[in-house]
């Protein structure tokens, strides 16, 4: 068993809004995404999907672009991005579900063979440029929310687990600062994080190590389209 992971695909199946104004890499991106992942992945791997999935604005919309991912083969385990408004109650979300390879998780976690995901939205960290007082409020109660997940790990993990964080948003800033995150994260043994929401041209690392975990960019454009092996 394999684990994967990408971040903010942004398809727009029901809504009119294609990404290659945001630059000709994103011309057909989804069909890369695609021709990556069957070329790679198996029904018995993990694939993690770190928010930011569609454009929709309402349920209906979201799980059309969902379900386009029904063919690929691997568990699917996502989480929510900010753009991810179609997710609404989460017992709806799941209701939705295509099949029984599709998890969406919302400050909870989830096991699958040995390896336990938690995930989380997060926000923006202090230290970021766009850091404000009113984000701070934001980031606390977030990370509160990350606590529900760990106390949920908590009740299932067995020795021998692997511990995998899935959260939106990234856990520091560009300086790679403790935050709130970073410090549940190494509290709880988390190994390995992954995270998206950033595009651009904009410097951040994609792997980086900090206090024995290592974490993981992988917004879809950052990582050229193609998946990240995390494990």
């Amino acid at each position: 068993m394999k684990v994967y992971a990408i971040s903010d695909l942004h398809l727009s199946g029901m809504s009119n809004k294609p990404m290659n104004v945001f630059g000709a890499g994103w011309e057909g991106h989804f069909e890369k995404i695609k021709a990556d992942w069957l070329s790679r992945v198996t029904p018995e791997d993990i694939v993690l999907i770190g928010g930011d999935t569609s454009w929709g604005m309402y349920l209906e919309e979201g799980l059309y672009d969902v379900r386009s991912l029904a063919p690929l083969p691997g568990h699917k385990v996502f989480i929510r991005g900010n753009h991810d408004f179609w997710w609404s109650a989460i017992s709806r979300v799941r209701a939705g579900a295509p099949d029984e390879s599709f998890t969406f998780l919302q400050n909870d976690c989830v096991r699958i063979g040995n390896y336990i995901i938690a995930g989380s939205r997060g926000w923006t960290c202090p230290g970021s440029s766009d850091f404000t007082e009113h984000d701070r409020t934001l980031y606390l109660r977030e990370g509160e929310r990350f606590r529900l997940c760990f106390r949920e790990v908590n009740k299932i993990r067995c020795e021998g687990d692997t511990l995998i964080a899935l959260i939106h948003y990234p856990p520091f800033s560009v300086r790679q600062e403790d935050t709130v995150f970073t410090a549940l994260f190494e509290e709880n043994k988390v190994e390995k994080v992954v995270f998206g929401h950033l595009h651009g041209s904009g410097y951040f690392p994609l792997r980086c190590e900090k206090n024995g975990i290592t974490y993981y960019l992988t917004s879809c454009d950052k990582a050229r389209f193609t998946l990240t092996q995390i494990y």
